[in-house]
């Protein structure tokens, strides 16, 4: 029994480096720090069964499996660099493990440094939760989500790799007022909008990063005479995340009749998506290519009092739409 269990030791030590020499072989994990902290962290305690897609159903993969084949390939699904499903109801997905590589990227632009306060928003499995508390500290790190199924599980898996952050379950489009304030909040699920909350229990000079529509914004908060603001920009990168508990994520817009390749497609239906209710198809169209095609990174948005807008270029600019409500 030892043998063997040094032996799955020794392989999941080496899956999780092959994982991280991936990740940074394609330019991510460049701070020393999180490079560690996902050394580390072991994410098969995370992932103790998830589901792949096979012949158009789900397939179960999980550490017990009887079979010592299905067991390994457990273990190597377990460490590539690729969103697992984690929880699904009649045949929808409620839950994933996001792929490391865009987890370590967004990580990073949340731009931490020792004696942040973090609040994450959807607990899932609990090992984003785990990488932050490797970097910071369990006391640090707060992770919120709305399924007490989840925040259980999420807790379980925290306490077996050894970290002990606050699990709370309530709404994360709330916040975690008891908690506040917070110095960083990182959102693990898509929004149609940023809730007013979180700016509201941010310090001053806080950093937000969420996925928003198919991108991902990171927002600096600021107080002054006016109150607290959020404004910042979207990464480069696409990302697709399970929707936010509680809120009305809206469906995926055609491309309008673009032609052009697939991340022309993507890029415009992001844009598309920011400026639903405000330009038609044709009129995005236009824009689209009168503004020279532009990338995610071009795209901002800001948050007010009692308001919120998407922008082109400028937030004070002559492309600006509003955005829908948080749900506060």
């Amino acid at each position: 029994m030892g043998q063997n269990r040094d032996r799955f030791a020794e392989a999941a030590t080496e899956a999780r480096r092959a994982m991280v020499r991936e990740i940074v072989a394609d330019g991510g994990l460049t701070d020393p720090a999180w490079r560690a902290a996902f050394e580390e962290v072991p994410r098969h305690l995370f992932v103790p069964y998830y589901f792949t897609p096979r012949a158009g159903a789900w397939e179960r993969l999980w550490r017990e499996d009887p079979d010592p084949g299905r067991r390994a390939g457990w273990l190597r699904g377990a460490y590539t660099d690729e969103p697992l499903a984690t929880r699904l109801r009649d045949g929808e997905l409620l839950s994933s493990s996001s792929q490391p590589s865009l987890m370590a990227l967004m990580l990073d632009a949340l731009r931490v440094t020792d004696g942040n306060r973090v609040l994450e928003i959807g607990a899932g499995t609990g090992y984003n939760a785990a990488l932050l508390a490797h970097r910071l500290g369990d006391a640090a790190v707060t992770t919120i989500d709305l399924d007490p199924e989840v925040t259980e599980s999420a807790r379980a898996h925290l306490s077996a790799a050894g970290h002990r952050p606050t699990v709370v379950t309530g709404d994360g489009a709330r916040g975690c007022p008891e908690r506040a304030p917070f110095d960083r909040v990182i959102a693990t699920c898509t929004l149609p909008a940023v809730p007013y909350a979180w700016p509201a229990q941010c310090t001053d000079g806080a950093r937000i990063v969420a996925p928003l529509s198919t991108g991902i914004i990171a927002l600096r908060v600021r107080h002054d005479a006016g109150g607290r603001t959020a404004e910042g920009r979207f990464l480069r990168t696409s990302a697709y995340f399970v929707p936010l508990r509680g809120t009305a994520v809206p469906e995926e817009p055609g491309t309008g009749g673009l032609s052009g390749s697939a991340v022309e497609n993507d890029l415009f239906r992001f844009m598309l998506s920011l400026t639903a209710g405000s330009l038609d198809p044709e009129e995005a169209l236009a824009l689209w290519y009168g503004e020279h095609r532009p990338e995610r990174s071009r795209f901002g948005v800001t948050v007010g009092a009692g308001r919120q807008w998407a922008w082109l270029d400028d937030p004070e600019g002559p492309y600006v739409w509003p955005l829908g409500p948080s749900g506060d």
